[in-house]
């Protein structure tokens, strides 16, 4: 989507005027990778129009292969605005003009298939299956077992104010179930599902997925991975996932394939690994999210330790956190990998603000006195 940013604080209503930039939980991630550095497709479908040029080119710009991305002649774009403060907060304004637009009517018949399976993992959100029955019949075809289907990644992303029944909490749990790899916050479980008791609570819900990530705000995330994923699953070169674990049920949409170089399966025990969140001089904390799944996607395919995983994903989220919009540069690889290597004591103390990933200092120098 096409995203209005605030030119100060206020309310909606005082807001005098906003500055356009991009936004979307699929398109986020696809830039986020991108920019450090992987092959990355966009598959999505936006009106012909000024604002759907903008979104092509301005993703495009990332280096993000656009060319799947459909035009519809008959819907606009979709756009929204919101305001300054922390989403978290009753201060906290959307205002969201995506109603019968392009993307909402993505659908099984008028998405190219092949151009969202060619990648090694496909990457979807829940708030694309809240768009319309079309966009969630996608999520279902894609999500379903069978031959050539790429590793599944799936963010939760409960909006519930984006769906138009109350059987979204249902039908995100669905396709989470599904999934291959899963990221879904703390909280979120608990709006959506009723789960209390912590990450361990939310993998009794969700024990399908070879890999778990429950965001768990500003104390950390955790990871579960299972006995029969290893390290999580991967994809093979040119070709799709050698493991997945789909779900035992039966039955945006911005999709994000994602291509690197040779990975392997090894088997391995089950993994639980916590792994704390950074101390972050905190500016927006709209996109974090995504910027979370790309830092930890990207660590994934380089097949870095599950700890370094959890890592990345907290590294990049404070890139997201000390930047204004929806979207924000991620740390340079090598910043961030000698950042993650770091030790647990160090890690404790390190302190992120506006401008970090602009630098590249030695460890000692973003830590806390």
């Amino acid at each position: 989507m096409v995203t209005f940013l605030p030119s100060r604080p206020g309310r909606l209503a005082d807001v005098p005027s906003f500055d356009r930039a991009i936004g979307g939980a699929e398109s986020n991630v696809a830039c986020g990778l991108a920019a450090a550095g992987f092959a990355v497709r966009w598959v999505s479908r936006v009106g012909a129009d000024g604002f759907g040029d903008h979104l092509i080119e301005t993703v495009g710009g990332y280096g993000v292969d656009t060319s799947a991305v459909g035009r519809d002649p008959s819907r606009p774009t979709g756009v929204y605005f919101r305001t300054a403060g922390d989403r978290a907060t009753d201060a906290h304004e959307v205002a969201y003009y995506r109603a019968g637009s392009a993307a909402s009517a993505m659908s099984v018949e008028n998405v190219d298939l092949a151009a969202v399976r060619a990648g090694r993992v496909l990457h979807l959100s829940g708030i694309t299956a809240a768009l319309s029955d079309d966009c969630l019949g996608l999520l279902r075809e894609l999500t379903a077992p069978g031959a050539g289907r790429p590793v599944v990644s799936f963010d939760v992303n409960h909006r519930a104010g984006l769906w138009r029944d109350a059987e979204g909490p249902r039908v995100l749990l669905e396709l989470a179930r599904r999934a291959d790899i899963v990221f879904v916050g703390e909280d979120e479980a608990e709006e959506a599902w009723g789960v209390v008791g912590g990450p361990a609570a939310v993998r009794r819900v969700l024990p399908e997925p070879v890999v778990l990530v429950v965001k768990q705000g500003g104390r950390g995330a955790t990871a579960f991975v299972s006995a029969a994923g290893g390290g999580g699953p991967v994809a093979p070169r040119g070709g799709a996932a050698r493991q997945y674990n789909p779900a035992p049920l039966g039955g945006s949409t911005h999709a994000t394939p994602v291509a690197t170089g040779d990975t392997h399966v090894r088997p391995a025990a089950a993994q639980v690994t916590f792994v704390p969140a950074l101390t972050v001089d905190v500016v927006a904390t709209t996109g974090a999210g995504d910027a979370f799944a790309a830092g930890f996607l990207s660590a994934t395919l380089r097949e870095l330790p599950l700890r370094d995983r959890l890592r990345h994903g907290h590294l990049w989220a404070a890139a997201a956190l000390t930047a204004p919009g929806d979207l924000a540069a991620p740390p340079a690889r090598a910043h961030a990998d000698r950042l993650a290597a770091v030790g647990d004591d160090t890690w404790g103390t390190l302190r992120l603000g506006p401008g970090w990933t602009q630098a590249d200092p030695a460890p000692e120098e973003v830590r806390t006195p």
